[in-house]
């Protein structure tokens, strides 16, 4: 096995809260352990690009507290390409990388993945995303954070809702997955919930709030997941206001304001580990692997699987959080 002098590291996809926390910890563990790094701006876009940064200890300094990405992220469709990633490999060997840690998303890692089969460069993956769906962990990297954030937001609409007797109809992210919409529905107290897990009835929706009604709520929060089956956030409000014309209905959409932000300390702390481990990971040779963490324990589940499969909502809580909001 040869041995690691010199590690690459790069984020991609998405941004989320935390991703800065887990470069520091790639960059303070490597350094510990006698090797250099070298940043690699923008993603697999910055691979073509050659920017290529070193980083020292002092590079990291800060970060722990901040959102989003020092080394910026970018989404690269030339990567696909086979000419394209031969200049990738080649600025790779023209650095001497002799490792490679991706931070990001299914996406990121299939990318790294690529990369696995096509050089003898070991790639090792940490799991940042806030959707939370990625399969081989029980959390990601941003996901507490945009949870925290929702939940704050939502808090603040309840004031609102409460003072005018109106039913708020939130949007939250999770395009493909209801993980973010579920914690903070159970967080803030909503009085229903949607994601593209379970199947949303319309008329089912409405007796529900109009049940909510006779038991005197002075307001309604229904969270909805971006990906739901039956549309945006805008689209379901405009439906149950057509059934329920004497409802007062608002929408509100939080977006991108979910991935920014301080990281909580939960996502620090998940950072700093999977940070650390995934450095030793490569160290003892290892490749081809995200690192996650289940049941408080690190493991690693190789790229074709945490791309293939997905994380599963949890049915108890969907359970829960229809039992709290009666």
């Amino acid at each position: 096995m040869k041995k690691i002098k010199t590690i690459g590291v790069l984020t991609s996809g998405g941004d989320a809260p935390g991703m800065n926390a887990a470069i520091r910890a790639v960059v303070r563990t490597a350094i510990f352990h006698r090797c250099d790094v070298i940043g690699i701006q923008c993603g697999y876009s910055g691979l073509l690009q050659n920017l290529f940064v070193p980083l020292q200890s002092h590079s990291v300094s800060q970060k722990i507290s901040t959102g989003g990405t020092f080394l910026k992220s970018t989404r690269c469709p030339d990567f696909q390409l086979p000419k394209f990633r031969a200049i990738a490999y080649k600025h790779l060997e023209e650095h001497k990388i002799d490792g490679l840690i991706v931070i990001g998303g299914d996406g990121s890692f299939r990318g790294a993945e690529i990369i696995c089969k096509e050089t003898n460069i070991p790639v090792v993956g940490i799991p940042g995303t806030i959707d939370n769906d990625i399969y081989g962990t029980d959390y990601t990297i941003g996901f507490d954070t945009a949870v925290n954030t929702a939940v704050q937001a939502v808090d603040k609409l309840r004031d609102t809702a409460d003072s005018h007797n109106m039913v708020f109809f939130v949007e939250v992210m999770g395009r493909d997955a209801g993980f973010i919409a579920l914690n903070t529905s159970i967080s803030s107290g909503a009085e229903a919930t949607l994601i593209p897990e379970v199947p949303t009835n319309i008329d089912n929706l409405c007796a529900y709030l109009e049940m909510e009604r006779r038991s005197n709520k002075t307001s309604g929060i229904v969270i909805v997941a971006e990906g739901d089956e039956q549309g945006s956030a805008a689209e379901i409000a405009a439906k149950v206001k057509e059934r329920l014309p004497k409802y007062e209905t608002r929408v509100t959409t939080l977006g991108h304001i979910q991935r920014g932000g301080a990281p909580t300390a939960n996502d620090r702390i998940l950072a700093g580990m999977l940070g650390h481990d995934a450095v030793v990971a490569l160290l003892e040779g290892k490749t081809g692997v995200m690192v996650g963490m289940v049941n408080n324990k690190t493991v690693f589940t190789p790229f074709h699987e945490a791309c293939s499969r997905h994380s599963e909502i949890n049915k108890r809580m969907v359970d829960i959080a229809y039992i709290l909001s009666l």
